[in-house]
């Protein structure tokens, strides 16, 4: 989903689409991905005549705002083609997909949850009753809709991006943290609650040096800190980071005296003082990226063997489209690799979600079918003083909350998300975060048509959510909302 409909445009040309060939699509199609059955010079004739319909109609819709014209566009007409028809199977594959989430979550989007697991209970004889909705007919619905995304990944997604990748294999650049400080949790552990069964290991490597990963404790205070002195916001010693356990949350809108324009029309910030909405977190002093990219990273310099040979088999395939011989650092290291390792893992968790739903078959033959740990259910057991924090691997990178509890109410709640890894600005030291960084260097066709730039923090599939405040023009908040 993120590649197609968030990315593939910054790399695809629709307009250009209109002058490919049919019959040379096919082909094309056919070399790539022989086994995907939507292939035919007729089917592709029929995508054309959609694009052409939008294009015509002036009503562009996503293809709007694009720079088509723009020569950093460098595919040729019918691979154009053959993009922007998966572009549109993968908008029917993700309609079909997130039906998932409304099998176990009751409802999407916003699903239904339960503390310690998912609301629908089991019922395998049952006929969807209101009390037990998840039967062996939805159960065989969710196993269908995952081998479909088993065969997109294989047939089409990774197919598109290594072919994508080597008509721009000029695109080596642009790992900025990726290609030296990488950092994430751990992510799908084959045991709840062990680390060490993750099936991507956790870790931080530090400065390009993949024969050594630093192990991650979240609870660590002189690990995972947050720096605001360029951020709007107000600690009591803006040199010092702080825990998240101790973090503060308090806005300080202020402009630096290099800003140019006014409090209400920004036309250009002053990057010696605060500037960005979004906190500066470190992991022991150190700038990070997180993400598939970093997770790839970690996974292979820990000899994960799955990782390995999904890179090894990509990298060669590369190689041999775009007439290279780059090395697995070289290309996982730049924005065609985080592009790439999103994609791979995309198509590791389809495996690994296919040995999900077998061990969930195997578990309720067995008589289990608990859907939540109810251990910690009965509030009479709950301690009035306690703090904790909670870490997953989401899919834009390494996700964490952290929580106090005093007198059985929330003391303090901060959460560190992905973007704000990523998206942080300097800190004290005057380190940049990692989008900062990926740009660095990057050359542009027509700066006033930065389509390069959206190429590389796309990749990271960046979610500005947390970030963005309203206030008034005095910088005010305009209204507090108290949840009792």
């Amino acid at each position: 989903v993120h590649f197609y409909h968030l990315h593939a445009l910054d790399w695809v040309n629709p307009v250009n689409a209109l002058k490919a060939d049919p019959k040379e699509t096919s082909k094309i199609q056919h070399l790539v991905s022989p086994h995907h059955p939507l292939s035919s010079p007729g089917y592709f004739r029929d995508i054309q005549t959609r694009i052409r319909k939008f294009i015509e109609s002036g009503q562009l819709g996503p293809f709007k705002n694009g720079y088509w014209d723009n020569p950093a566009y460098k595919l040729p007409p019918e691979v154009d083609l053959m993009a922007v028809a998966h572009y549109l199977e993968a908008l029917d594959m993700q309609k079909e997909f997130v039906k998932v989430h409304t099998v176990f979550g009751g409802k999407n989007p916003h699903p239904n949850y339960l503390v310690g697991g998912v609301p629908c209970a089991i019922n395998m004889d049952g006929a969807l009753s209101a009390g037990a909705p998840l039967n062996m007919e939805r159960l065989n619905f969710v196993k269908a809709r995952i081998d479909e995304m088993k065969t997109f990944c294989d047939n089409v997604y990774i197919p598109d991006v290594l072919g994508i990748a080597s008509f721009y294999k000029t695109w080596l650049y642009g790992g900025g943290h990726g290609a030296k400080n990488v950092m994430d949790y751990g992510a799908y552990p084959k045991v709840n609650y062990d680390k060490s069964t993750d099936q991507l290991p956790g870790g931080v490597i530090l400065n390009d040096n993949w024969n050594e990963v630093f192990p991650i404790d979240p609870r660590d205070p002189e690990q995972v800190q947050e720096f605001v002195a360029h951020s709007w916001y107000s600690y009591p010693d803006e040199k010092q980071g702080l825990h998240p356990w101790d973090g503060i949350t308090e806005a300080n809108f202020e402009l630096g005296a290099g800003t140019k324009g006014s409090r209400t029309n920004i036309e250009a910030l002053d990057e010696s003082a605060k500037y960005s909405w979004i906190k500066a977190p470190r992991w022991r002093g150190h700038a990070v990226e997180v993400g598939p990219l970093s997770r790839y990273t970690l996974a292979y310099a820990q000899n994960v063997e799955y990782v390995q040979e999904q890179v090894h088999r990509s990298v060669a395939a590369f190689n041999q489209l775009a007439g290279t011989n780059a090395d697995a650092k070289t290309v996982l290291q730049s924005t065609i690799g985080r592009t790439l390792a999103r994609a791979l893992e995309a198509q590791y968790c389809a495996d690994m979600m296919i040995d999900d739903w077998n061990d969930l078959i195997a578990n309720i033959k067995a008589g289990d079918t608990a859907t939540a740990n109810m251990d910690k259910w009965d509030p009479s057991t709950w301690p009035k003083e306690a703090k904790g924090v909670g870490t997953v691997a989401a899919p834009r990178g390494g996700l964490g909350h952290w929580i106090k509890i005093k007198n059985g109410r929330i003391e303090n709640y901060q959460c560190v998300v992905p973007t704000t890894w990523n998206g942080s600005p300097r800190d004290p030291k005057g380190n940049i975060g990692a989008f900062e960084a990926c740009l660095m260097n990057t050359p542009m066709e027509r700066p006033d048509e930065p389509v390069e730039i959206l190429r590389s923090l796309h990749s990271f599939d960046p979610c500005l959510a947390c970030s963005t405040h309203v206030m008034s023009e005095d910088g005010e908040e305009l209204t507090t909302v108290k949840v009792r």
